[in-house]
């Protein structure tokens, strides 16, 4: 994990300090208590490199060998979190096939917007998450393709600036 200063505000954009939030997530001090909460803390940990945390968040059966050392390879510069929607799934409208028991399902839609090389883009997902013995685990999620911003819309990484004249350079 790399070092990130407690007092900074959390990168998944809860308004808090790091400390506050997603900290105590990527201690094992505390467990998410939504799917939401846990998205963010999975988003933040991409930003902290706290990849020992998504493997352990992930669920077992839906790593399709996946480690902490692949997700180390990348080189990845996050921007900025949005989350779009979030919920619990309704028994009778379930949009992921899962053949794991769990008294509740929950989705997170979300944008997470990167820079790749000069390139800004975004993972626009609908994320699936259950909740077995009282944690929650992300299982999989729907890809979905994300309109870039405009030169004059809000900048995704929330600095208060328009897109051109922050990461949109």
């Amino acid at each position: 994990m790399i070092t990130f200063a407690e007092t900074h505000p959390c990168p998944c954009n809860s308004q808090l300090a790091y400390k506050e939030c997603c900290q105590r997530f990527h201690t094992n001090a505390e467990q998410a208590e939504s799917a939401e909460q846990l998205m963010r803390s999975r988003y933040c940990a991409f930003v902290v490199n706290a990849f020992d945390y998504l493997i352990k968040t992930h669920h077992q059966s839906y790593l399709n060998g996946l480690t902490a050392a692949q997700l180390a390879l990348g080189n990845t510069q996050w921007l900025g979190l949005t989350v779009l929607e979030h919920g619990l799934i309704d028994s009778h409208h379930v949009d992921f096939v899962t053949d794991l028991e769990s008294s509740l399902q929950a989705f997170v839609t979300f944008k997470a917007w990167y820079k790749h090389g000069k390139s800004v883009d975004a993972i626009f997902e609908r994320s699936h998450f259950v909740q077995q013995n009282g944690q929650w685990f992300y299982t999989q999620g729907v890809q979905m393709e994300a309109a870039l911003p405009k030169r004059n819309d809000a900048c995704v990484c929330h600095s208060g600036k328009k897109f051109k004249l922050c990461c949109g350079r």
